[in-house]
């Protein structure tokens, strides 16, 4: 491996600062509320610094979403291959909540989602893009689950997987609304347990 240079390693701590004080200053002023030129002067650093990592504030959380979805891509292996197509969703799920919940913590996922919602929804939108590593593991599993006959026909992939994302988003939202009186863990296995069951054939 190549040993990065000191200009490298200062562009590294660079980014890493502004992406820490863009989310700081997003959860205590509102997403709206924080411009540019207010994150790159709480780094002690120009606004052109700033548009050498980030093309906007935005991008400053996309890169954590960015970073998270990754998180989500290796969480892949320690899913056992011979699980059901569901199995798999409910595992999945598990460490992605225990994840957001012990790791990044409510408060951090209050700021990063309520600071997305703040922009226009759109088929651009990070949180909406079906090409998202997050979107793509859960229509993966899906896929399995309707080549095994395990869901009902009725249903196309995308269906299907609109409606078990949904109950990831609906358990992310509802965490950033009762905090503490609900456990995301808890809650994401239940829920989607119920529309998993509704999903299955007959046979199953």
């Amino acid at each position: 491996m190549t040993e990065l240079t000191p200009r490298q390693l200062k562009a590294q701590e660079t980014k890493k600062n502004l992406l820490e004080k863009g989310l700081e200053l997003f959860h205590e002023r509102g997403f709206d509320n924080v411009t540019v030129e207010s994150i790159a002067k709480a780094c002690n650093v120009s606004k052109g610094a700033f548009y050498v990592h980030f093309t906007s504030k935005y991008d400053v959380f996309l890169e954590k979403f960015k970073d998270i979805d990754e998180f989500y891509l290796s969480f892949i292996p320690s899913i056992p291959d011979d699980l059901k197509a569901s199995e798999k969703i409910l595992l999945f799920y598990k460490g992605q909540m225990t994840y957001l919940r012990d790791v990044l913590g409510k408060d951090f996922i209050h700021t990063i989602y309520t600071s997305a919602l703040a922009l226009t929804i759109d088929d651009d939108h990070y949180l909406t893009d079906q090409n998202r590593q997050l979107y793509q593991i859960i229509r993966s599993y899906v896929e399995e689950g309707v080549e095994r006959k395990e869901f009902k026909r009725e249903l196309s992939v995308d269906e299907i997987s609109m409606l078990v994302t949904r109950c990831m988003r609906g358990t992310i939202y509802d965490w950033i609304i009762f905090r503490e009186r609900l456990d995301p863990v808890v809650e994401i296995h239940s829920m989607t347990s119920v529309v998993l069951d509704g999903l299955k054939c007959d046979s199953e």
